[in-house]
């Protein structure tokens, strides 16, 4: 069986192709000219160039394939040009989706993320039927995904055999960009963590989540969408994991959400007008933030059977990968 993946290169993408060669799956890569290869260094794949907003790049991409994950996806809090996210996350999936109904592929795994779902007012872990509006997304990011999603819904609903997943925060190895996740991470790593605001995040092994995606291809149904999701942590509770694996003591001073709001403004007033790179506290990320991002990843649990590895092991997992290659100062 071959099986499509784009985003192949990089950090989920990765470790579902991964995942896919270990069940001896045959695998087809599509990845950009000039992307950065060091993911698939070594595996037995057939790598394909190609490029979501081109068309005619793309529909040799699904030719022969029984399954495609769509796992690329443009993820960043601050851009010099934001339109780059809609014309990835959102034409580029419109493009993907068509290329994979012309070339009549049996399902297709579409991965979103929780960023585009909605909130609850209790501050209770939101779930897949928790109402979500555009005008609630903060950022470009999640405002492109939620329509990429929608894009995702309306091709289910023509008979496209669509299955949607949501990852909420994965953690482990091969973070090579890294992910404003792994950035947090590395942060830590090279104590220039001094601070941290009061929010929340639900984290998941990223082997879970390509685990998930195979799993929703498997058993998922047609224009379903999944959490995949695992625990519920404070920012405060993380870094303390991480100062327990790591012994480097967390941060102990917790900022509040008024004090550190008008530093990300002026971070982004440089970036944008000055720097044009990526600003230091990112104004997004801090938006975001003002909400814990807790759900409940149960349907995907109970559905699809998602594993549940245990976080302490994904993080460990994660310090030793950016240890090992060398992301902490010595």
């Amino acid at each position: 069986m071959l099986s499509l993946v784009t985003g192949g290169t990089g950090f989920v993408g990765a470790a579902v192709v991964r995942l896919l060669l270990s069940e001896g799956c045959a695998v087809r890569v599509l990845a950009r000219r000039g992307s950065d290869l060091r993911n698939l260094d070594g595996l037995d794949i057939d790598l394909i160039y190609g490029d979501l907003l081109n068309r005619d790049s793309l529909r040799q991409a699904p030719k022969g394939c029984s399954r495609a994950y769509h796992v690329a996806a443009h993820y960043s809090l601050w851009e010099a040009d934001p339109s780059v996210f809609y014309r990835v996350n959102v034409d580029g999936t419109r493009n993907l989706l068509e290329a994979a109904t012309e070339a009549e592929v049996e399902r297709v795994v579409h991965t979103s993320t929780v960023g585009a779902l909605g909130y609850r007012d209790d501050g209770g872990p939101a779930d897949e039927k928790t109402p979500a509006t555009l005008d609630q997304m903060v950022g470009h990011y999640k405002r492109s995904k939620f329509l990429a999603e929608e894009e995702a819904r309306q091709a289910a609903a023509r008979g496209v055999p669509v299955v949607i997943v949501n990852p909420s925060t994965p953690v482990g190895p091969r973070d090579i960009k890294p992910t404003p996740t792994g950035r947090i991470i590395v942060d830590f790593l090279n104590r220039r963590m001094p601070a941290y605001i009061d929010t929340g995040l639900n984290l998941i092994d990223v082997d879970d989540v390509a685990r998930g995606l195979l799993l929703a291809a498997d058993r998922g149904r047609v224009g379903e969408r999944y959490i995949l999701g695992h625990r519920n942590l404070t920012l405060g509770e993380i870094f303390a994991l991480l100062g327990q694996i790591t012994k480097i003591p967390p941060p102990m001073v917790r900022l509040p959400y008024h004090v550190i709001l008008p530093l990300a403004y002026a971070n982004q007033w440089l970036s944008d007008r000055i720097t044009r790179r990526p600003p230091r506290i990112p104004l997004e990320g801090v938006k975001m933030a003002k909400r814990r991002m807790f759900f409940n990843a149960s349907k995907a649990v109970r559905e699809l059977g998602l594993p549940q590895s245990p976080i302490e092991q994904a993080l460990e997992k994660a310090v030793r990968w950016f240890t090992d290659h060398g992301y902490v100062e010595k």
